[in-house]
């Protein structure tokens, strides 16, 4: 049960480019320390499930027509409440500066073209880490009364010196052992290209300058995008029934480069519906993300 406090209903995504925008403004905030994020619930309603979108982020990701609907599509409707909340007073971070530690995604039923949602978003609870504090994003989708989909988004604002809550964790920690399955190149406009189906422009992800004003040395790769790719790669080539997805980014992708696909089930054997993966870089000595997958066949 979420603790209550006022919802605030957004309207359609703004444009891309306002997006952006929006993003640079919050750069006015200051790291701080809060004990509490205040409660409030952000709200888009009536979204349909659009095939065009679906179709450009599928082929930006690597998915197929015969997959249906991505299994981390649904969070690009979230993204308009996202930078809502952190553009608004209930956020007390900007979002320049903020890192994705990791993300859990569970779809409880199949999805589909056309489909009515409504998308929620709730601020959730706090945790302590050695570079900063560490907050979550907590959202569920539903189809009428239905929940169909939830995600956890786990967030690192970098330079709050005395963060509140329990100290973050891992939970992932499998010493299975992982065989490389593929590998797949991510070209230097992949940041640029995803940017544009996901809403996301933030800087370190469209140009090799425009990350070097923010510390990076090149683009990086969109977590989100590599753990996508990943999920097209080891997912079958039919809609899914349910799933769920657990994800912790380890080390930037930078662009452009080739990453390469580890999991515990044999390249030459039938997908497992229950895997670990890894994807990590050319060589296959670094880590650029880890995660757990179970799944369900429509």
């Amino acid at each position: 049960m979420h603790p209550a406090g006022p919802t605030i209903e957004i309207g359609p995504a703004p444009s891309t480019w306002a997006g952006l925008i929006a993003i640079l403004q919050t750069s006015r905030k200051h790291p701080a320390r809060v004990d509490a994020l205040p409660p409030v619930c952000y709200l888009r309603q009536n979204v349909q499930l659009d095939a065009t979108d679906i179709k450009a982020y599928g082929q930006v990701c690597g998915y197929t027509p015969l997959q249906g609907v991505p299994l981390l599509y649904p969070q690009m409707l979230t993204f308009p409440l996202a930078m809502a909340y952190f553009a608004s007073d209930h956020c007390p971070w900007p979002a320049l500066g903020t890192v994705h530690l990791a993300n859990r995604v569970q779809q409880h039923a199949p999805l589909h073209l056309s489909d009515t949602l409504r998308v929620e978003m709730r601020p959730g609870l706090l945790q302590t880490h050695e570079k900063g504090q560490v907050f979550t994003l907590e959202f569920q989708i539903f189809t009428g009364p239905t929940l169909v989909w939830e995600a956890t988004q786990t967030l690192l604002r970098l330079g709050v010196k005395t963060p509140s809550g329990a100290p973050y964790q891992s939970a992932l920690h499998g010493e299975q052992a992982l065989s490389v399955q593929t590998s797949f190149k991510a070209d230097g406009g992949i940041g640029r290209r995803y940017g544009r189906v996901s809403g996301d422009l933030n800087p370190i992800h469209l140009s090799a300058l425009s990350a070097k004003l923010f510390g990076f040395r090149r683009a990086i790769a969109h977590g989100m995008w590599t753990q996508a790719r990943a999920l097209a790669a080891m997912l079958p080539r039919q809609p899914l029934a349910k799933a769920q997805v657990m994800v912790e980014f380890k080390t930037p992708l930078y662009l452009p480069g080739r990453a390469t696909l580890w999991s515990t089930h044999a390249a030459s054997g039938p997908l497992q519906h229950n895997a670990l993966f890894e994807v990590r870089n050319a060589q296959g000595d670094k880590p650029h993300l880890r995660a757990s997958l179970s799944y369900q066949p429509d």
